[in-house]
C-alpha cells in the first residue's frame, strides 16, 4: 500500500533528532577513516595482489564513472535520515559499525591491493586526487560495495514500511548497482573485491537480523531491523 502523506511523513522523520544524525555519521565516518587509512599506510605483512579477471578486461576505465563512486558517501549517510528514534539510529550505527569492522579486521590479518594500472593518471586529474587519498590497498572486500550493498538492503525494507513505491525501491536498487560498477569502472577494485564485498554485506545483514529478532524476543522493545 503506498503512503497517503509521502512528504508529510517524510519531513517529519528528517527532522527527527536532525543533530544527533549529523554529529553521529560525522563522528563514525571520521573513526572509520582514521582505521582505514592507518591500515592502509601500515599493512601488518607482505600485500596480496588481487587476480584481475575476464570481467575487468571487459569494463575499461571510465573516469566520467567518479562522480556515481563519490556518491557512496551520500547514499550511505541516509539511512540515518529516515530513522524516527535515537534507539534506532545508535542500533543502525552499532550493525553498520559491525560491517566496518569485519571489513579492517580482514585487511588486517590479509592485507591486499589491486594489481597497478597502466593508466596515466596526470591526465585525469579528479581520479588522481582519489589514488593520492585512497590508493589500491584494502582492497578485498571492497568496503565501497559492502556499505552500498548494506545501505540498499536496510533502503528496500525500510521504504516498505513508509509505504514508497516501486519507483522508488527501483531507484534504490539502480543507485547501489550503479556504485558497484563505479569501483570497476574508476578502476579502485576488481571484480573479486565487489563479489566479496557484496557477500560481506549479505552476511552481516543476516547476521544482524538475527539479532534484531532476539531483541524483540527478549522483549527489549520494538526495533526496526535491517532485514526484517
Amino acid at each position: 500500500m503506498s503512503n497517503p502523506h509521502p512528504l508529510r511523513d517524510l519531513k517529519r522523520t528528517v527532522l527527527a533528532h536532525f543533530w544527533f544524525k549529523t554529529f553521529g555519521t560525522s563522528g563514525f565516518t571520521t573513526l572509520f577513516f582514521v582505521a582505514y587509512i592507518y591500515l592502509l599506510r601500515h599493512p601488518a605483512s607482505p600485500v596480496t595482489i588481487m587476480p584481475v579477471t575476464w570481467l575487468d578486461g571487459a569494463i575499461g576505465f571510465q573516469p566520467a564513472a567518479l562522480p556515481v563512486y563519490l556518491s557512496l558517501w551520500l547514499y550511505v549517510s541516509l539511512p540515518p535520515v529516515l530513522m524516527q528514534t535515537r534507539r534506532e539510529i545508535t542500533q543502525y550505527g552499532v550493525r553498520i559499525g559491525a560491517l566496518c569492522l569485519a571489513g579492517l579486521a580482514l585487511f588486517y590479518l590479509w592485507p591486499n591491493a589491486v594489481p597497478a594500472a597502466q593508466i596515466d593518471w596526470s591526465r585525469y586529474p579528479g581520479v588522481a586526487l582519489l589514488k593520492g587519498v585512497d590508493a589500491a590497498g584494502n582492497a578485498c572486500p571492497s568496503l565501497h560495495v559492502a556499505t552500498s550493498v548494506f545501505s540498499a538492503i536496510w533502503f528496500h525494507y525500510r521504504f516498505r514500511h513508509l509505504g514508497y513505491g516501486r519507483a522508488v525501491q527501483l531507484a534504490n536498487i539502480l543507485w547501489c548497482v550503479a556504485i558497484a560498477y563505479s569501483t570497476l569502472a574508476t578502476k579502485q577494485h576488481v571484480a573479486v573485491d565487489v563479489l566479496a564485498g557484496t557477500v560481506l554485506a549479505f552476511i552481516m545483514a543476516w547476521l544482524t537480523r538475527l539479532q534484531a529478532h532476539a531483541e524483540l524476543q527478549s522483549g527489549q522493545g520494538p526495533v526496526q531491523p535491517v532485514t526484517a
